[in-house]
């Protein structure tokens, strides 16, 4: 190997490799490494020209800077220290190892034991040192300038929380299969007008993408013919995948922001920090295994051999080190302030913030953010739960965190499935589920309200079938959830029956009209407004084909139209979606109570009420109690959810110069005109959702 480069020192900050206009300045975090390589490729990628030790070492900060080295330029790290598993440690220099850092990589790492740091097959399982060279199976990384001509002025939309409708997509699931989208399953596609025009239309706010770190294909889904479909295996917490990059760009990306922006549209980004694609001890060395195991991951106390799995994925990332929880932080910030990000969902979020002593809202992770001048000011959504040790916590974030609400998704979904005594759940759902959310400040915005997300049925599916079929994943249909409280309308899949198909449509609606006229800030998996269906596949993780593909040929057109109803009558009624909880507490100004709960026959609930009335809830909303007078008001709205038999539902009396408006009604496809006056008992219909709004009678 011909010495070619010359190093200087260069600088321990920034972290990673930094093109300055006349090199490139290198630095690596690693406390218990001995010596710290940058390797450098040939243009093609193929050949390892230069192998050149980082001179400087500032604490655990390994540096220095390579003259005359350009933009594009490919490269990988290596790392000496000692291979003692036993002890945590599993340096191995023959492994080619990412920069964590790394802006952009060149692909995927291609399976082969060569990847493994230890001796595949041996009888000492992962303590055995592998020799071989990985770098023939690994991808590159590339020296970038994320400020490139391409990229442009981000105008943040800045949607205020309680105007807030998330629309939670797959990038390549959104356009893979539809007509006019180009180029597909990519970010340009992605940005293309006629996703654009459809989410416009339709009236979301937000798109929350699956993860777009680029990842890793799991070895055993590789072997099935399967890949890593949703992402959820980061590998590089600041490079795009490259399966979504068309011309292998990064303007691609802030392009797609650009143009979402542009159309008043925020991105949220799914964030994965919880573990890394590297696996237990028996995943491969790709990068911060190899770089400094001890430092980067949560290692068993009483034996370092063995990783701490809170995750369910064989690792946890250890935000407990500072430089672990700096490398989270920086780069949460690069997609905020370069990459034009407007938010993020954390996943397995309870990870984030557990101690040795358990989950803790204060723990150094939340802290860090909350005083983060540039985080702070974002979206910021919780996955409140793993499968560690008291691990669900709906509810227990700190602000200005919100969460993903699944006590939401189940009351709901078994309330329309017909369960007993769910008409308080339901209650308790529609205004905000104040008794996790209300507390420290925390408005009724903090719910993030979701019937369907990626992992699990479509809303089509639950409707469609009782069991799941995922058959296709190879684990014997196994994996995904067992309990989808679902409600196949007595045929499990398709049917040809005209009276099941028409039950399952005015399903669909009412799921999505609870939803859109609940307190709390809604989230609509992608494909839903158009009645997706993944077959009954509801842990779809690993299919990238037609299954996890939206059928945009097959579009439901109405329901889309149905849905895009919704959401402009919420987004017209200040009522419907409040920062403040709503607890039937009286309004000094008026004397009224912000929220009455009536019968059918609009007599008050009682207490007893809520079990005899086990099929219906009636509510009477106002602004709360504590509305300032700034605030943007109205009068009241009145919410039926029947779905049981046809009832009569008498009216809370009104002036003779008000009246009761019909704005939604599901027992009809289009949900109503919003024009019909309702006399003072309603006919409400068998299985229906209806809305109405107190008006003044000439308005």
């Amino acid at each position: 190997m011909t010495k070619r480069w010359t190093i200087e020192a260069g600088r321990a900050s920034p972290l990673g490799a930094t093109y300055d206009g006349d090199g490139v300045n290198f630095a690596v975090f690693s406390h218990h490494a001995t010596r710290m390589y940058v390797c450098l490729f040939s243009e093609d990628g193929k050949t390892e020209t230069d192998r050149i030790a980082l001179p400087e070492r500032d604490g655990d900060v390994w540096h220095g800077r390579i003259p005359g080295l350009r933009r594009g330029t490919l490269y990988g790290l290596r790392a000496e220290g000692p291979y003692a598993p036993a002890d945590g440690h599993r340096f191995n220099v023959n492994k080619l190892l990412l920069d964590p850092y790394a802006k952009r990589v060149t692909g995927h790492p291609e399976w082969h034991d060569a990847l493994m740091g230890y001796r595949v097959g041996a009888n000492d399982l992962d303590l055995g040192f592998d020799s071989r060279d990985s770098a023939p199976y690994m991808p590159r990384c590339v020296v970038e300038d994320p400020a490139t001509p391409g990229a442009k002025p981000h105008r943040r939309p800045m949607t205020p929380i309680d105007r807030t409708v998330i629309y939670e997509a797959h990038v390549k699931g959104l356009t893979a299969l539809h007509p006019t989208a180009k180029p597909r399953g990519t970010f340009l596609g992605l940005a293309s007008d006629p996703v654009l025009d459809h989410l416009t239309r339709l009236g979301v706010t937000a798109i929350e993408l699956l993860p777009v770190h680029s990842f890793v294909n799991d070895r055993f889904l590789v072997q099935k013919g399967l890949t890593n479909y949703w992402g959820y295996q980061s590998l590089s917490f600041f490079a795009p995948d490259p399966r979504y990059l068309h011309q292998s760009a990064l303007w691609e990306f802030q392009h797609m922001v650009s143009r979402l922006h542009a159309a008043g549209i925020e991105v949220i980004l799914d964030v994965v920090y919880n573990h890394t694609g590297e696996g237990s001890e028996t995943g491969p060395t790709l990068s911060f295994r190899g770089l400094d195991n001890r430092a980067y991951y949560r290692l068993m106390p009483d034996n370092p051999r063995y990783y701490v799995n809170d995750t369910g994925t064989g690792n946890t990332l250890n935000l407990d080190h500072p430089m672990v929880l700096r490398m989270v932080m920086d780069s949460l910030r690069y997609w905020v302030e370069v990459m034009g990000a407007d938010g993020f969902r954390f996943d397995l979020c309870s990870t984030l913030g557990r101690t040795m002593e358990g989950f803790d809202p204060g723990a150094s992770f939340f802290d860090a953010i909350r005083q983060d001048p540039v985080l702070s000011q974002v979206k910021l959504i919780a996955e409140p739960w793993d499968i560690g040790p008291g691990g669900y916590q709906v509810g227990a974030f700190p602000p200005p965190f919100h969460e993903w609400n699944d006590q939401y998704r189940d009351g709901v979904r078994r309330f329309w499935r017909g369960d007993d005594d769910m008409v308080p759940a339901l209650a308790d759902r529609l205004t905000g589920s104040a008794l996790q959310f209300d507390h420290s400040g925390r408005p009724a915005t903090a719910s993030v309200n979701l019937i369907t997300a990626h992992d699990g049925f479509t809303l089509t599916d639950w409707v469609t079938y009782n069991e799941r079929h995922n058959e296709a994943n190879g684990e014997g249909n196994r994996d995904g959830h067992s309990e989808n409280f679902s409600d196949n309308m007595g045929v499990e899949g398709p049917t040809d029956d005209p009276v099941i198909l028409a039950r399952r449509a005015r399903r669909r609606r009412n799921m999505m009209a609870t939803l859109l006229l609940s307190q709390g800030t809604p989230m609509i998996l992608a494909g839903d407004e158009i009645g997706n269906s993944q077959g009954g596949n509801n842990n779809a993780y690993a299919q990238d084909n037609e299954t996890g593909w939206i059928d945009w040929p097959a579009a439901d057109k109405s329901f889309c139209n149905f849905t895009r109803r919704l959401i402009e009558v919420r987004g017209r009624h200040p009522i419907l979606r409040q920062k403040r909880f709503l607890h039937s507490r009286e309004r000094p100004a008026d004397g009224l109570a912000d929220l009455f709960w009536w019968r059918p026959d609009g007599e008050p609930m009682a207490a007893a009420d809520w079990q005899s009335h086990g099929d219906i809830l009636c509510a009477e909303l106002r602004m709360a109690s504590d509305t300032p007078p700034y605030a943007a008001r109205e009068d009241a709205i009145y919410l039926i959810f029947n779905r049981g038999a046809p009832v009569d539902v008498t009216l809370p009396p009104v002036p003779e110069s008000r009246h009761w408006r019909i704005l939604i009604d599901t027992s009809r496809t289009d949900g109503g005109t919003g024009s019909d006056i309702a006399d003072s008992v309603l006919e409400v219909p068998a299985d229906c959702v209806m809305a109405l709004a107190l008006e003044d009678t000439d308005a």
